[in-house]
């Protein structure tokens, strides 16, 4: 840990207030008494969603993330270069002004992908991966892939030779299958001989949940196989899903898991590993789809993820370490540039808010109503 004066910063002004970033180049974290200071991070699995919800969330992310990778299941889903390109420029319209932000696209996988979606989107500039969710996994995932291996495997060595990762939503779905071992089935039926097939696919597996899923990673080859990581999955376990009744505000897939897990993947993400790295998967919903008889699945967390990452690192005495984890490890696997502007972080207690309105309804955010401790500059 470095104490160092925290530089001048040039402020730009955003929706919800001020991003302070400098024109220097990458450099280790500073962390003073009061702030830390990091390379502006990017969050490498977000949800924007579209309409009115797109205009409430944006604002969010775009405040403290310098890039996305933005999910493509949208109703309906993000399938071809056109569609990408389409989906972007509405998020563009969307931004704050004056805001620096860079939405990076996803196509979604489906059984009839063709081979040459893969070299249109590599040469459009704007679509930086492909999606993998197997069909009936998550939300809007009807449409995903049902049998990968007989129908998608053209598909994926079109990607080996343009480079791009593949990006999988990590369970299986049959219906007998324990939702708490999910995960743990797609690594042994799916991605292990996935990977063992196609040795040179560059693969992230998003939003890990079980200390198998760490395993899986850390014996994989660095720079070829990466995970994101949540906010939740890094604080809470599944007795959050119960305490006090039912809650659905934490409901999500991957499920949460016990508390083993969360331990070890807070140890493989504080230690300074590169194969893992920033993604939220935050996932916005409106309050009354999440509190209904068939509540969706997904945490709104772009408001607190800053927050929370820091909170995790420095129970785990690893603030030193944070930088690369928000802000260099993502950009190097997907091998663009590291961001070249700063975010400071104060320690300064904050209360997260209750809800979020917007036109047709409210978002509840993770830890709602809770008291933080690191705040980021933007919110000040």
């Amino acid at each position: 840990m470095m104490n160092a004066a925290v530089s001048p910063c040039k402020a730009s002004q955003c929706a919800l207030g001020k991003v302070k970033g400098t024109n220097f180049g990458p450099r280790k974290s500073i962390v003073s008494k009061m702030e830390l200071t990091l390379t502006r991070p990017d969050d490498w699995h977000l949800h924007l969603r579209d309409g009115g919800l797109l205009e409430a969330v944006l604002p969010h992310s775009a405040n403290q993330f310098g890039r996305a990778i933005v999910m493509p299941n949208l109703k309906p889903p993000v399938t071809t270069t056109a569609a990408a390109v389409a989906y972007r420029e509405t998020i563009v319209k969307a931004l704050p002004s004056r805001c620096n932000f860079e939405p990076l696209m996803t196509l979604y996988l489906t059984d009839s992908t063709k081979p040459d979606e893969i070299k249109l989107a590599r040469e459009s500039g704007i679509v930086f991966a492909v999606k993998l969710y197997p069909a009936g996994a998550t939300t809007n995932s009807q449409g995903g892939v049902t049998d990968l291996f007989g129908k998608c495997m053209p598909v994926l060595e079109k990607m080996i030779e343009h480079n791009m990762p593949l990006l999988v939503h990590g369970e299986v779905t049959d219906p007998e299958a324990d939702v708490f071992d999910r995960e743990k089935l797609f690594i042994d039926e799916i991605l292990r001989p996935l990977i063992q097939k196609l040795p040179r696919l560059k693969v992230v597996m998003e939003h890990i949940t079980t200390l198998d899923a760490v395993r899986f990673i850390e014996s994989c080859s660095e720079g070829l196989v990466a995970a994101t990581v949540t906010p939740q999955h890094l604080l809470l376990n599944r007795n959050a899903l119960f305490q006090g009744g039912l809650q659905p505000h934490n409901y999500c897939l991957p499920v949460l898991k016990r508390e083993i897990h969360r331990q070890a993947i807070v140890t493989a993400v504080t230690s300074g590993s590169s194969q893992f790295f920033l993604g939220t998967d935050s996932a916005p919903h409106e309050k009354k789809r999440k509190e209904s008889p068939c509540g969706c699945a997904g945490i709104y967390s772009a408001p607190v993820a800053l927050s929370l990452y820091a909170k995790v690192f420095e129970q785990a005495g690893a603030l030193d370490k944070l930088e690369a984890f928000t802000s260099f490890n993502g950009p190097d696997f997907y091998g663009l540039p590291r961001n070249t502007t700063t975010i400071i972080l104060h320690k300064t207690p904050w209360k997260v808010p209750e809800s979020y309105d917007f036109s047709s309804g409210s978002i509840i955010p993770m830890f709602a109503g809770q008291t933080l401790e690191w705040l980021p500059s933007h919110l000040l």
